[in-house]
């Protein structure tokens, strides 16, 4: 069996950790996320899950490296809001060409500069490292496979399998998303998986496992 390595070097405003799951070798990276709005918790539950499949099928994995981060913010997770502790919300503070702050405080705040929070730059750190290959985020409730960058034929794949929706764009404008940050503008693919939110932590991983594991197996 694989032992997955932990990180914990990043840390959230209040100082949690960030764990960083570090499993398999290679060249070939996918870096996986969840969490990253704290209100959005199912996450967790399947990149964990994602992590136990390949720790118990060494093969699947042996020509790959997958960083797994399964509460990107856990300040938010742990008061189950969709900011962090400052009330940013991280999904809007990448220093993308788009970034634009925001206006109001709301659950959408911006922060009051790109890139101004901890939970932002350890992404960005672990992109800078890593080099992902694929990335695949997971957030909620809208039952959908949204993609940024050439991910086309891996949302068509994932799609297969769980029977969700793609789409291209999600419906409204999303300055300073990861999605603007690694799909478009450095050309990395990357999947934001919307988990549906009124379905059990099981029935999601259900179905959804294979679809997950064929679009990784295929990095």
């Amino acid at each position: 069996m694989i032992l997955t390595n932990w990180k914990t070097q990043y840390k959230s405003i209040k100082g949690k950790d960030i764990p960083v799951a570090i499993i398999g070798t290679g060249d070939n990276c996918i870096l996986v996320l969840a969490c990253m709005h704290g209100d959005e918790q199912q996450g967790k539950y399947i990149a964990m899950k994602l992590l136990a499949y390949y720790e118990e099928n060494k093969l699947a994995i042996s020509n790959k490296k997958m960083i797994v981060v399964p509460v990107v913010n856990p300040d938010g997770y742990e008061l189950n809001i969709r900011g962090n502790a400052r009330g940013v919300d991280i999904n809007r503070n990448f220093p993308t060409k788009n970034w634009v702050k925001s206006e109001n405080k709301d659950d959408y705040f911006s922060g009051d500069a790109p890139s101004s929070e901890p939970e932002t730059r350890t992404i960005i750190d672990l992109i800078k490292i890593y080099k992902p290959a694929f990335i695949l985020s997971f957030h909620q409730p809208y039952k959908i496979i949204n993609y940024d960058g050439p991910a086309i034929k891996s949302a068509q794949l994932l799609a297969k399998f769980n029977k969700y929706e793609i789409l291209e764009d999600i419906g409204y404008p999303t300055p300073g998303s990861l999605g603007n940050y690694a799909g478009i503008e450095r050309n990395i693919p990357i999947i934001t998986l919307e988990l549906p939110e009124n379905e059990t932590d099981e029935i999601v991983w259900r179905d959804n496992c294979l679809g997950l594991i064929a679009v990784i197996n295929q990095v």
